[in-house]
């Protein structure tokens, strides 16, 4: 068999905990359902998981992943559109009631637009996807006087923010945020430091959440 070994050791590790621990929830969830409160538009950096930072159940959680964690504009020109098309389900049939654009540092893809690094390959997914992160570039402004990591940070916050507004361009989900029958929220979270930050939308600042419990982690013993 030519399945991963480290997925059929994970498999073998769930079925003797989370399955074993949780399978009237998944019996329930396959019978009933699922209706998550909170859809969350991450990054598919594999350190970035929502599932694990916010400690998910199963069925909590509505997560699509993508490079760097962009929501585009509306745009309904008869192309395929996977973001667009997740929250449309997510809002039209699972009735979500948050939705979270989760950012986070050290964002490969925010660095390489930041850097207008040559295409990975001849098609250039990767670069036309990026294009549409133009609009946090100018929301970040000039790098002035910051260094490189101040910058980068900066412009991976302003990602989020810009990926916030482009909410706003679906029309039928702009009513609904304007009448707060959906609520959405930026988080950035800190690779290193398993830090949480969320954005405050009048100020455009990242607050930082749960400081004194993450406090207490980074004093506790390291083994």
């Amino acid at each position: 068999m030519t399945f991963p070994d480290r997925l059929l050791e994970g498999y073998t590790a769930f079925l003797g905990g989370r399955l074993r621990e949780e399978q009237s929830r998944y019996q329930a969830l396959a019978e009933t359902g699922q209706a998550p409160q909170i859809m969350v538009v991450g990054c598919c950096d594999s350190r970035v998981s929502p599932e694990v930072i916010f400690d998910a159940r199963p069925g909590e959680l509505f997560v699509v992943r993508n490079v760097a964690n962009i929501i585009p504009p509306y745009e309904p020109d008869g192309h395929a559109h996977g973001v667009s098309a997740a929250l449309e389900f997510g809002i039209a049939a699972l009735k979500i009631k948050h939705i979270v654009v989760l950012g986070h540092a050290q964002c490969g893809g925010v660095r390489a637009f930041a850097e207008d690094a040559e295409p990975l390959s001849p098609g250039d997914f990767i670069g036309n996807w990026m294009k549409l992160m133009a609009p946090a570039m100018d929301k970040a402004g000039p790098r002035g006087s910051l260094s490189p990591a101040d910058y980068l940070r900066k412009l991976e916050q302003a990602n989020i923010i810009n990926s916030l507004d482009n909410l706003m361009t679906f029309p039928r989900l702009a009513k609904m945020i304007e009448r707060g029958t959906v609520m959405v929220h930026g988080a950035y979270f800190g690779v290193a430091t398993g830090a949480l930050s969320v954005c405050d939308r009048e100020s455009g600042e990242f607050v930082p959440v749960a400081e004194a419990e993450h406090a207490k982690v980074l004093a506790g013993p390291r083994f």
